[in-house]
């Protein structure tokens, strides 16, 4: 059942070049991206099973009882890091460090089986400021490819993260990776009222398994709230061009979201990045949303607008169109 967790990784950032061949790890996806998040899927996958991967034997000499002692320590540690490793560099650390009193030719070997950089090739480095993030913001991930279905309106779309990031990894429920090893070994034996059954089980806890690039892929489940826009609500003009133009922009990509926290209705409130392109500045020129002041002062939201005004395009071709915060109000007292 090692391998059982292969179909978890999500594989937007696959290699396509022919060079890029040289750079495969055992698992066939660049040791450089996934690396460090095979390694996390094989000591939870362990934790469950008490099973080491299958084919880590021919990248070492030790016994399968002693490849087990290395990953029980492999998971301790794994668990007491915070934040957890997140980069090939990190993971080999983490290892080395663990498994220092163990043969060098076993540690190399168990890292080379990953695909992570071996303990001669790292280099230490003082700290380098890193490109800023803005002010607020508490974590950001990348998505999984994007369903023009999952967008509910102008600033509202649900999207999903792979389980092989790094950061998710860590926080799978157990139950939820007992299930889709379950669903994987049902669907194997075309036990599919049993796989199906399973599924919902894993919906049920936030997360779904989603076919990405011939495989499958467990990924968790997050609603995203725009952050500092404000699109016409469905019932209101422009309403449906808005959720249509930002169904364009997402559909089928993999997006960079940074997160901000939630609102009260659970959503992720954040900033949407598509192609290295800022989601909201482009709804905002586009005339099909608000800056929303209350909860957002950012200067250049508000010359975006201002922009898409002057030009008197998308929802600013009316005259005076109404707030979609006045239209809810409005609604509410109605009722």
């Amino acid at each position: 059942m090692g391998n059982a967790l292969r179909f978890l990784y999500g594989h937007c950032c696959k290699p396509s070049a022919a060079g890029d061949s040289d750079s495969l790890g055992p698992h066939g996806v660049s040791a450089a991206t996934v690396g460090v998040s095979a390694l996390a899927q094989d000591l939870f996958s362990f934790e469950i099973t008490s099973k080491v991967p299958e084919g880590l034997s021919n990248h070492v000499a030790s016994s399968r009882k002693a490849q087990a002692n290395w990953y029980r320590k492999l998971l301790v540690a794994w668990r007491e890091s915070n934040p957890p490793p997140k980069t090939p560099e990190e993971a080999s650390r983490l290892v080395v460090q663990t498994l220092k009193r163990h043969h060098k030719a076993d540690v190399e070997g168990l890292l080379a089986f990953y695909g992570l950089p071996l303990p001669h090739t790292l280099v230490e480095t003082t700290a380098e400021v890193p490109v800023a993030l803005p002010q607020g913001v508490v974590f950001e991930f990348h998505t999984l490819p994007v369903d023009a279905r999952a967008v509910a309106d102008g600033d509202t779309v649900t999207v999903y993260v792979s389980t092989s990031d790094p950061r998710e990894s860590c926080l799978v429920p157990q139950e939820v990776q007992i299930a889709a090893l379950e669903r994987s070994e049902a669907r194997a034996h075309r036990d599919y009222a049993r796989a199906d059954a399973l599924h919902k089980s894993i919906v049920d806890a936030g997360y779904r398994v989603i076919p990405v690039h011939n495989e499958e892929v467990l990924a968790r489940k997050y609603r995203i709230r725009l952050r500092g826009i404000d699109a016409p609500e469905g019932g209101m003009p422009y309403g449906n061009e808005a959720k249509e133009e930002l169904a364009k922009i997402v559909q089928g990509k993999c997006l960079r979201v940074l997160v901000y926290g939630e609102d009260r209705y659970g959503r992720s409130v954040g900033d949407l990045y598509c192609n290295s392109l800022f989601v909201q500045k482009l709804m905002l020129k586009k005339g099909m949303a608000w800056h929303y002041t209350a909860y957002d002062q950012r200067a250049e939201l508000a010359k975006w607008e201002k922009s898409a005004r002057a030009k008197r395009i998308g929802l600013w071709a009316s005259p005076n169109p109404e707030e979609p915060w006045e239209w809810r109000k409005n609604k509410r007292e109605r009722r």
